[in-house]
């Protein structure tokens, strides 16, 4: 225990950060989950500790799947592993919470009784890596994550991008980068767990930090940004308020498809490579043209994309200028243009947690703050820029209505997925 604690002290604070644990809670989460992989696995002499970051996406509210920009960050929320290696092919995890996972990785056609599983990442991270030419091996792996599904805080990537630094560290001596890594974990969501999500996701995950990404290319254009909300006065709040995004899927889908109906109304494949100004002057043929049924929801949807574009921009400028009011402004009114335009805050009447999060929101933070649906809607979370002193006025009003523990007040991690031995730091 003492040398655990020395090897990962300083590696746990700068992971996780003052306000979500102090980095003794940790060795004692990292403490547990070694000792699970001996009581599942046995003893073993090379085994490594895995982390992979949750993500939150602070403003690009679906933008990134019509070739959009975002501005996101990795937090301190992760999907924790102990693996070792095998000898032979087979892949097993078990995750807590969950039934354990076995693939052979020396198997990679696509099986469609996998669909939505952890099995179908895995199989599809090992398919994507094959074919770009990097090694495949086996190895046996115990998980834990405080990353929940269907939170809103993408766990999913954070799973895909932790099983491909996995394989990075086991067998490709660290050669992975973080674009590569996570294009590898988009393939395995679109293509083997059968979700339609764009690359911000992954790519928050994989690069870690405070970043902006423009998607107009096949090779996104990142830039990092520096910035201490904590050290302005400010806590970051996420509100689980309730609802999952696990049956949420053909509501997801339906944004992206819009937009792209839009967008080959005028031969383009994206709206991105549609002029914003000539988007607005054919609104009137776009409504004959498009299906009566999502003809005006997808007008509304497109008007989304062109201004959260300009929003990422205004609100990442706003922060390198240290302007809080500027930006806390561009959220708001990010948020309300996801509900106005993009009306993803409830999937059906009956279930409007999040519109309840963002009325409670307001009334507790206007002048002070900001608020906004956080990532692809309709369920999930709400994210929130809380005055120090207002944040437990806040996180007990949340916890209040949605439940205890709904408030969590998050950091953002600098470091994407971090690979480190159990005997010695990699």
């Amino acid at each position: 225990m003492a040398n655990l604690e020395k090897l990962l002290g300083g590696r746990l604070k700068e992971l996780y950060g003052s306000q979500s644990g102090v980095p003794e809670e940790q060795i004692g989460r990292y403490t547990r989950l070694l000792s699970r992989h001996r009581e599942v696995f046995g003893a073993h002499e090379n085994t490594l500790f895995a982390s992979a970051p949750g993500r939150i996406e602070i403003c690009g509210n679906h933008t990134d799947h019509n070739r959009g920009m975002v501005l996101a960050a990795a937090v301190s929320l992760d999907t924790l592993a102990v693996v070792s290696p095998r000898q032979d092919s087979l892949v097993t995890v078990h995750s807590e919470g969950h039934n354990p996972v076995m693939v052979n990785v020396e198997e990679l056609a696509a099986v469609d009784a996998e669909k939505g599983s952890a099995a179908a990442m895995v199989r599809g991270i090992a398919r994507w890596l094959k074919e770009y030419g990097f090694r495949l091996g086996g190895f046996d792996a115990v998980t834990t994550s405080t990353v929940l599904p269907g939170s809103g805080l993408s766990s999913s990537a954070a799973f895909e991008v932790l099983v491909c630094a996995i394989f990075d560290a086991l067998y490709n001596d660290g050669t992975i980068d973080p674009v590569q890594r996570a294009k590898c974990a988009q393939y395995a969501e679109n293509q083997y767990f059968g979700k339609p999500s764009g690359l911000m996701d992954q790519m928050a995950s994989s690069m870690g930090g405070l970043i902006t990404i423009d998607f107009e290319t096949d090779e996104p254009k990142i830039e990092t940004i520096s910035y201490d909300f904590t050290a302005k006065g400010y806590a970051v709040v996420v509100v689980n308020t309730g609802g999952s995004h696990n049956d949420l899927t053909d509501f997801y889908a339906a944004i992206p498809h819009e937009m792209r109906l839009v967008a080959q109304h005028f031969g383009k494949s994206v709206l991105r490579e549609v002029p914003e100004e000539t988007f607005f002057e054919n609104i009137p043929a776009l409504r004959k043209a498009l299906p009566p049924e999502t003809r005006d929801r997808a007008v509304l949807r497109a008007q989304h994309f062109y201004e959260e574009n300009e929003r990422v921009t205004s609100c990442a400028d706003a922060l390198r200028n240290d302007d809080l009011p500027a930006f806390f402004e561009g959220i708001i009114a990010s948020g309300r243009s996801s509900a106005i335009y993009l009306q993803n805050t409830y999937a059906t009447p009956d279930r409007q947690e999040i519109m309840l999060g963002l009325m409670a929101a307001e009334k507790l933070l206007t002048g002070k703050g900001a608020w906004r649906v956080h990532g692809g809607g309709f369920a999930g979370t709400t994210l929130n820029f809380v005055p120090l002193e207002l944040l437990d006025t806040f996180v007990d009003t949340m916890d209040t209505l949605f439940g205890k523990n709904a408030a969590t007040v998050l950091s953002v991690r600098p470091l994407g997925p971090v690979v480190i031995g159990t005997d010695t730091a990699s």
